[in-house]
Formats: structure tokens, C-alpha cells, sequence
């Protein structure tokens, strides 16, 4: 009997509640193909830093988790609070507190089960795409199939029972201590509306938005320095959500209260009297769906500035097929030879030095000087407090392996033109008596008087500048670091080698283990200590290496494979990419759910008010707008605020990443992309909760 009852339950609350029961199945769905990121055996193969996707997708399902449980534990709570009077009548009739609580829980259970084997079923396709996607960024070729990891499946189920279990238990608890009138009463108790120091509680709404404004100021000043800061930063923001909502549900009351102009206006009377009261009795809700928006946005955002950097500028940092540095300027690089002859075909192998100016002059290392005082992000890390260059720190980082080598670096034309050859670019020319400077493209705007500060001589004087050029050309620790200076071959016979470096293009796609086979050439005794030299699996640069400014992608190492690294590259970036999406996507999807769940319960309350519109002469298409226009309120209401604070904060932090990437995209674009993916989820759950809104409230027109 019970069995049947908590079955015909089921069924019934999956009706009623079809986006909740949608929404954990496509929950369900996306922890299965994310976490089988986790457990996928040919990542853990091909990438030594395959553990740093399994420790994000694995955080990333902790908060998951944690929000999921919540979403669950509230519409276990809600759905009580709505069956209060049904359960208190199954008490009047005899039943029991203990079978009562045994078939809600085993209804739950079922709608449970059915929302899991559903997303499970789902989440084998969507796994396909989520796979077939990173090894796409990966460049890597992947082949459909079917993939069932016991670990991933029990990880999924553990993750999503877990959560079910402690919230049945709870309510279980709960239920337990409460009576037939408690019973009887819970369900008028959540429409209770207290109104209570209302006009001195309206305040907190015009403060809470000075306050919004006060920490948009905070972010764009650049009042984050520290985890201080940012902890302040965070609990500031969190209080004044929630005195947002408490300031505008007292301001519309008051607002109501003394017979403002626009309340009789078509209905507005009706439409500001039904949002303050469920402003009054979800003010706190609301405030945690405002912050699940804001993540959401926050997390997209991050996931789209880290792709287009990774479609963008990713391949731009290794533009030789192979480039081996050598802190040995006598290396003759004849092993390195062997092993890359070995393994693909070579079309052009080059070997050359990159130079110093190391006389006793003082000007060894003007040009470092210069951009550690000048570029804008290193800010006034390398000056002193009277603006003059703080030579100590900066002689003290280039001995520790600073952004930048001891001494400038210098290249000669000869050597540079044959680089630029096998790059594609075309030839430069120089007089003699004339120096030019390769540097980054990212740092050219903030070096307009460079040239004019510095003083570079030849071997019969000061040489004449003749330009800047900016063409990718391996700057990250190779050709120097963000930049080279360029000199005509008769002036090196005055400078000394700094380093040896080999450039070598091939044909095809070099082999995916070359990269690694390199790096076993270096003898484990040239390394003081191994272990601390190196990067996702290569060695890292030693000696007199310099990495230059840049901070997003950073791959300074001793032996760059292309077709190596770009992968290795992409994959990391893809394990903040996936994990911030994930993020992005199920944040989104709860809050949207909260807010839906609670308009389609109350669908049978409004059913007698609008009705009662129908009797004062409201036709059926005039109701519906003004269903359309009470959704959109409360649908808009906590989306706007995120959109606020979300797009601020965003905004803030495609400046930033714009400015120490140097991609050429526009400081809104991350934001706006984030926007669209939200507006496309949230027009589908607004449609859905319209449609069954409307459809519930509708009365016979005789009835009215």
C-alpha cells in the first residue's frame, strides 16, 4: 500500500516539480562527464601534469557538491513545507509519524532514482562531447567510444546520494518533531509576511547600492593587494546582497504604503504588492541566488579569457619547430643533432650566440633597468621612493634568476635574418652605425622613449636607433627575454657570447616523446637540484636564462618542441578551463531552479487571484501579461544584481588579463559571452516556468 502511494507521490512531484527533478537529472549528467576527466587513462599517459586536471575537476566537484546538497536539502525542506497539510491529514487518519516519514523519504528516493539513472544515461553522451572537445584543444585525434570507469560511476553516485541521504535525514529529524498542528500550520507560517521598522529598514536600500558603488571603486583603484583585502572584498559584497534585498522589499512597502503616482497605474498596485511580499519572505534566498549568478558569470568569464588566450596567442610563444638553449657558448649541439635527425626529417638547422655587453662601463644592463623601472607591471617593485632604480634589488633578482638575464642581450643581424627567414618574415637591413629591438609585442606600446634613454655603441661609437619589431620570435628566455637587441655583425667583435642557441624546422609534426628525449640529454650532475628544475615535465632554463614579464603562460625551458609544448600548454590551460565552466553551468542552473520551483509552487495560490482579476473584467490575454510582467520581476530582479556585480568584477579582470597577456580583445567581450550562454539557459527556464504558470492559473471563463 505504501509502496504504491509513495509511487503515485512520485510521479505526482515529478509534475509538479519537473524543473528540479530536469535540473538534478542534467547535474547528474554533467558530474559523470567532468569527473570522468578525472579518471581518463590516456590523459594520465601523454601529460606529466595530468594531475593538475584531476585536482581541479576534483575541486571543482567539492563546491559542486556542496551547493547540489543545499539545492537538495531546500527542496527536500520546501517540498515538506508544501505537503505539511497532507501529512498532518494522514495523521488524523491514523497513520503513524514513523510510516509517514518512511514513504516521503522513499518518494523522494524514487524521484532521486530516477533523476540519477536518467543522468547517467545522458551523461554517457555527454561525456563524448566533453572528451571530444579537450582533445581537440589538445590537438590530439579522439575516437568515439564508450567508456564506463567504475571509479568514475561510484565517485558520481557517492557525490550524488551523499547529498540525497543527509538531506532525507534531516528532514527525516525534523519531521519526526513536529505535530499535527505544526503540521497543519507550517505551510501559513512560510507565507507569514512580518512588516516591522519598515521605513527605517528602507534606508538599507539606497545604502546598500552607495555601498556596490563604494567596492566597484575598491576593485578598479586597485584596492586588492592581499588576501586581507580580498576576504574584506568578499564579506563586504555577501552583507550588502543580503541588505539589498531586505532595503528594496521595505522600499516598495513604503512606497505602496503612502499612495505613490505609479501604483495605480494599469496593475501595478497588484504586481509591486505581490514582489515585496515575496521579497519579504525570500529575502535571504535571493540574496544566495544573486551570489550563485555572480559565480556563474565570474566562472565563465575566466573560462573564456583562458580559451581565447589559448586560440589566440598560445602558438605565437614557440614559433620555431625546435629551439635548444645551451649555457655553454662552445656547445656545438651535435647531440642534440642526433636525436632530432633521429626523429623527423630536418629542413634548416641553425646554431648561434646570443651576446653581452659586459665592459666595465656600467651599462651592462641598461636596457633590464629600463623596462624593470618602467613597464607597468612591475610597478614600483624595482624603484626607490625618490623614483630612481633600485639597482641593488634588481642586481640581487637577475643573480637569483629574475625576470630578466644579468646583462642585456644582444643578437647580430646576420644571425637575426636567418631566424626571420625560417620564420617566414622578411629580411631587415641596417646601416652600419644603426641597432634595432626585437621585443615582445605586448610590452611595444610602453616603450616609447627606450631608445632614447639608452645607449647602445659599436665598435666605432654610439650606433643610431632604427626601429622597433614585434613578430613572435621566441622571447621567453631564447632570444632573450622580451627582447634583443640587434646589431650589425661588425659590432659583436665588441660584446661576448651569453649563450648558445640552436633553431631547428622540420617537416610533419614532431614525435610526442622528442620533446622528452631532449631533456635525457642533460646529465643529472649539471643540475644543482633536479628536482626544482622543471616545468610540466621539461627541464627548466639554467644558467644565464631570463623569462621576460610575462605571467599567464610562462614555458621558459631548455628544450622547445612545438608540437610538444602547445599541447601541454593547452592542456593546462583546459584544467581551468573545464573546471570554471562546470562551475559556471551548475551554479547557474540551481539558482534558476530555486527560482522557478518557487513561482510554479505558488501557481495554485495566484490561481485565485488572478482569478478574481477575471472577474473584474481582465480578459485572458491581458492576465498573461501581467503573469509575463510578475515572472519577469522576480526573474530579473536577482539576475540584475549579479549582472551589476558580476559584470564589474568581470570587467576588472579582463583589464588585467588583457594587459599582462597583451591579447587583442576587448575588455567587454568576456563578460558579454558569459551574458549571451546565461541569457540563452535563463530564456529557457523562464519560458518553462511561464508556460506551467500560466497553464496552472488558468480558470474557466465561466468562472469568472
Amino acid at each position: 500500500m505504501l509502496g504504491k502511494l509513495a509511487y503515485r507521490n512520485m510521479r505526482r512531484s515529478a509534475r509538479d516539480y519537473l524543473v528540479y527533478f530536469l535540473t538534478m537529472t542534467v547535474v547528474t549528467a554533467l558530474m559523470f562527464a567532468f569527473n570522468s576527466l578525472i579518471f581518463t587513462k590516456e590523459i594520465e599517459e601523454l601529460f606529466d601534469m595530468a594531475g593538475l586536471m584531476m585536482a581541479l575537476v576534483g575541486l571543482a566537484t567539492f563546491f559542486i557538491v556542496l551547493i547540489v546538497a543545499w539545492l537538495i536539502n531546500y527542496m527536500v525542506r520546501f517540498m515538506l513545507e508544501k505537503r505539511s497539510q497532507e501529512f498532518g491529514i494522514y495523521l488524523l487518519i491514523g497513520m503513524k509519524k514513523k510510516e509517514i516519514a518512511r514513504l516521503y523519504i522513499r518518494e523522494n528516493a524514487l524521484l532521486g532514482i530516477g533523476a540519477f539513472l536518467m543522468g547517467m544515461v545522458l551523461g554517457v553522451f555527454l561525456q563524448q562531447v566533453i572528451l571530444a572537445v579537450l582533445y581537440s584543444m589538445i590537438q590530439i585525434r579522439y575516437n568515439i567510444h564508450m567508456e564506463f570507469n567504475a571509479s568514475c560511476i561510484l565517485m558520481t553516485a557517492g557525490c550524488f546520494w551523499g547529498c540525497y541521504v543527509l538531506a532525507l535525514l534531516r528532514s527525516g529529524r525534523r519531521f519526526r518533531k513536529m505535530n499535527i498542528h505544526d503540521l497543519m500550520e507550517a505551510q501559513k507560517k512560510n507565507e507569514e509576511i512580518k512588516e516591522s521598522h519598515e521605513q527605517l529598514k528602507k534606508w538599507l536600500f539606497p545604502v546598500s547600492l552607495l555601498f556596490l558603488g563604494a567596492f566597484a571603486m575598491f576593485i578598479f583603484l586597485g584596492g586588492i593587494q592581499g588576501m586581507g583585502s580580498v576576504l574584506f572584498f568578499l564579506v563586504g559584497l555577501v552583507l550588502v546582497i543580503y541588505l539589498f534585498y531586505i532595503g528594496l522589499s521595505s522600499f516598495i512597502v513604503c512606497y505602496v504604503r503612502r499612495g505613490g503616482n505609479g501604483i495605480y497605474r494599469g496593475q501595478n498596485l497588484f504586481l509591486l504588492r505581490q514582489f515585496s511580499s515575496k521579497l519579504k519572505t525570500m529575502s535571504f534566498t535571493m540574496g544566495t541566488l544573486t551570489a550563485l549568478f555572480t559565480v556563474a558569470f565570474l566562472g565563465c568569464t575566466v573560462a573564456l579569457m583562458f580559451s581565447d588566450y589559448q586560440n589566440k596567442l598560445l602558438e605565437t610563444k614557440f614559433p620555431f619547430d625546435v629551439q635548444v638553449y645551451s649555457g655553454d657558448v662552445k656547445d656545438d649541439f651535435a647531440d642534440e643533432m642526433a636525436v632530432i635527425e633521429e626523429s623527423a626529417k630536418v629542413l634548416d638547422a641553425f646554431s648561434y650566440h646570443i651576446y653581452a655587453d659586459i665592459p666595465e662601463s656600467g651599462r651592462a644592463d641598461q636596457v633590464n633597468v629600463w623596462l624593470l623601472t618602467h613597464l607597468k607591471v612591475f610597478g614600483d617593485m624595482y624603484r626607490n621612493q625618490d623614483g630612481s632604480p633600485d639597482l641593488k634589488k634588481i642586481e640581487k633578482d637577475s643573480a637569483d634568476g629574475g625576470f630578466y638575464c644579468r646583462y642585456d642581450t644582444y643578437m647580430k643581424l646576420s644571425d637575426y635574418n636567418h631566424l626571420r627567414e625560417m620564420l617566414g618574415y622578411k629580411a631587415v637591413l641596417l646601416k652600419e652605425g644603426e641597432y634595432l629591438i626585437h621585443i615582445k609585442e605586448r610590452i611595444r606600446e610602453e616603450t616609447g622613449t627606450l631608445h632614447e634613454d639608452i645607449l647602445i655603441e659599436g665598435d666605432e661609437g654610439a650606433l643610431d636607433f632604427a626601429g622597433y619589431y614585434s613578430e613572435p620570435f621566441s622571447q621567453d628566455g631564447h632570444n632573450g627575454g622580451d627582447y634583443v637587441i640587434v646589431v650589425p655583425d661588425s659590432a659583436v667583435a665588441a660584446l661576448t657570447p651569453y649563450y648558445s642557441e640552436l633553431a631547428v624546422d622540420i617537416e610533419g609534426t614532431a614525435p610526442l616523446n622528442l620533446g622528452k628525449r631532449l631533456d635525457e640529454l642533460t646529465e643529472p650532475e649539471d643540475w644543482e637540484e633536479e628536482e626544482d628544475n622543471s616545468v610540466a615535465g621539461h627541464k627548466w632554463m639554467a644558467g644565464n636564462s631570463c623569462c621576460g614579464s610575462d605571467t599567464i603562460i610562462v614555458m621558459s625551458v631548455t628544450n622547445m618542441v612545438r608540437d610538444n609544448l602547445i599541447p601541454e600548454a593547452k592542456y593546462m590551460l583546459s584544467a581551468l578551463i573545464f573546471p570554471c565552466f562546470y562551475i559556471g553551468l551548475v551554479f547557474l542552473c540551481v539558482a534558476l531552479t530555486v527560482l522557478s520551483v518557487h513561482q510554479l509552487s505558488d501557481s495554485a495560490r495566484y490561481k485565485f487571484r488572478y482569478a478574481v482579476l477575471g472577474k473584474l473584467g481582465m480578459n485572458r490575454r491581458e492576465i498573461g501579461r501581467v503573469i509575463l510582467k510578475q515572472l519577469a520581476a522576480y526573474y530579473l530582479c536577482p539576475v540584475f544584481l549579479a549582472c551589476v556585480i558580476g559584470g564589474s568584477v568581470s570587467v576588472f579582470m579582463s583589464g588585467k588579463f588583457i594587459f599582462y597577456t597583451g591579447i587583442h580583445t576587448a575588455v567587454i567581450n568576456y563578460f558579454g559571452l558569459s551574458f549571451l550562454l546565461f541569457f540563452g539557459i535563463y530564456v529557457l527556464y523562464f519560458i518553462t516556468t511561464y508556460v506551467s504558470f500560466k497553464r496552472n492559473v488558468e480558470v474557466n471563463e465561466r468562472h469568472w
